[in-house]
């Protein structure tokens, strides 16, 4: 069964992250550095954060360092999902492992540490592989290095790269938290840490760590894309070992605030109809749907109780037949048993605001009833705000709530939509009908620029329309937060 709410590091409490780097396999960006003389390079340790996007089942290059066909390192997802690291060294195999674990989560975050010391006696000792905190034992393939091998990734005067490897096959997901120590094994409590509550791994301060010569630390936090301590792929360890970004559409937008401490919402691409839908920008964007008939994609976080607010932003429509579109939320149970092409709104327990005539929906595939303006036009952003206390739900397009919506006024529930059935947990979406109908969803980590900037009433969020006070993004810090 697929989950929609995982235990991505959602802990409340301790060292937090602030940004990590939303990659498009599709856009071809990577990051890139030379590297200068290393401290020992047969010792280093790489550790990240990871969360992937839905198109799996292809090989994802991670980091990568290729002189050239016989001289190359990589850390990849495989096509079947596994964790591969190989290296080689003058056409030899120095390292060979692959893991029997896949990792096909879309939805949650999670951390891999790779350290290396070639001048341990026991070869198996010489590369460790550790998922979350654990050490990975199990693999399909397991070649070790001789002793005294270089590490390759970190080899003096070579290109360093992150996001992709043999000049293609490109990273899509997420990524936070990048450290390369130069010079050191380590283990991955120096990195992350088992949270004395929840039990959850998650990360910890790595400031005061001893990067060595040719170590560095990617934190995301500023902007543009040359490799410069003002740039998206800037180093804080304090060697400078910044990082050029490169791509097909490097922006603003690869910059993101969902990361490892607290996991936003995103569409989920394991579920239902999607395998006919093209998922870019972190499972956030949809570009169609080959198909030419309803399909209806969903959140990956669910709730049941608490205020909630998200935005839909449409960017194409079938020019001959537009405005095909339903954005709501379903519930759950109902959500599984619906058939592949249902529309969001076609259950006793789903409710929806159709872009056709601006109607609401609820329990039908028909048209609806009369409810607001018409959407569907490039450009229009529709907020829906889910008040799960007072069982209400509300529609605003343009930043305005249709039907004189108020969604703070809780049990009055003036200008809502519906009065939502209570006891179940809720997921939302949208459906959608042609190839040509492309939209953006904002949970409060935009995969498009916003002009204003607005965030909930816990500081979580960035949204183009003002949040109603109250109501909350849909992300893990917010979890267990009645919203009002």
């Amino acid at each position: 069964m697929v989950s929609f709410i995982l235990p991505g590091n959602s802990a409340s409490g301790g060292y937090d992250v602030a940004n990590s780097l939303r990659f498009n396999g599709t856009d071809s960006e990577f990051l890139s550095h030379g590297t200068g003389t290393a401290t020992n390079t047969d010792k280093a340790t790489l550790s990240f954060w990871v969360k992937r996007s839905t198109s799996l089942g292809s090989g994802q290059g991670v980091f990568a360092q290729d002189t050239d066909g016989n001289d190359k390192f990589v850390l990849l997802f495989g096509s079947n999902n596994q964790i591969d690291v190989f290296q080689e060294t003058a056409g030899t195999v120095d390292i060979n492992l692959v893991t029997n674990r896949q990792f096909s989560d879309v939805a949650s975050w999670m951390h891999v540490v790779l350290a290396y010391d070639s001048s341990q006696g026991t070869a198996a000792n010489r590369v460790k592989l550790y998922i979350n905190g654990v050490q990975e034992t199990s693999f399909s393939t397991a070649v070790y290095p001789s002793s005294n091998v270089d590490f390759r990734y970190n080899k003096n005067s070579i290109t360093q790269e992150i996001g992709r490897y043999e000049g293609g096959n490109y990273f899509d997901g997420y990524l936070s938290e990048i450290v390369f120590i130069d010079g050191l094994q380590l283990a991955p409590d120096q990195f992350g840490e088992f949270d004395s509550d929840s039990g959850i791994w998650k990360p910890k301060d790595v400031s005061g760590l001893t990067f060595g010569n040719s170590g560095f630390y990617l934190q995301f936090k500023e902007s543009g894309t040359s490799a410069n301590s003002s740039g998206l792929g800037a180093d804080t360890s304090g060697n400078d070992s910044h990082f050029t970004v490169s791509g097909d559409n490097v922006s603003s937008v690869m910059q993101s605030i969902d990361t490892c401490t607290n996991n936003f919402a995103t569409m989920n691409g394991l579920l239902l109809s999607v395998s006919s839908l093209n998922f870019t920008q972190g499972d956030l964007t949809n570009n169609g749907n080959s198909s030419s008939t309803w399909r209806t994609m969903y959140s990956t976080i669910g709730v049941s109780a608490g205020k909630w607010y998200f935005e839909v932003r449409i960017n194409k429509t079938k020019s001959s037949d537009p405005n095909n579109f339903i954005i709501g939320i379903q519930d759950a149970e109902q959500m599984f048993q619906a058939a592949d092409t249902a529309e969001i709104s076609s259950t006793s327990r789903g409710y929806g605001y159709r872009g056709n005539g601006g109607n609401k929906v609820n329990n039908t595939t028909g048209t609806g009833s009369s409810f607001g303006d018409a959407y569907g036009t490039a450009g229009d952003i529709v907020g829906c705000a889910v008040d799960l206390d007072n069982h209400k739900i509300y529609f605003s397009k343009g930043g305005t709530f249709q039907a004189s919506g108020d969604p703070t006024t809780g049990s009055t529930g003036t200008g809502s939509a519906f009065d939502l059935t209570t006891g179940i947990t809720y997921m939302f979406g949208i459906s959608s009908y042609y190839d040509d109908d492309r939209h953006s969803f904002n949970f409060g980590s935009p995969p498009f620029a916003i002009s204003s900037g607005n965030a909930d009433g816990n500081g979580f969020g960035n949204f183009e329309y003002g949040v109603p006070s109250g109501y909350l993004a849909l992300c893990t810090k917010n979890l267990g937060s009645s919203g009002g």
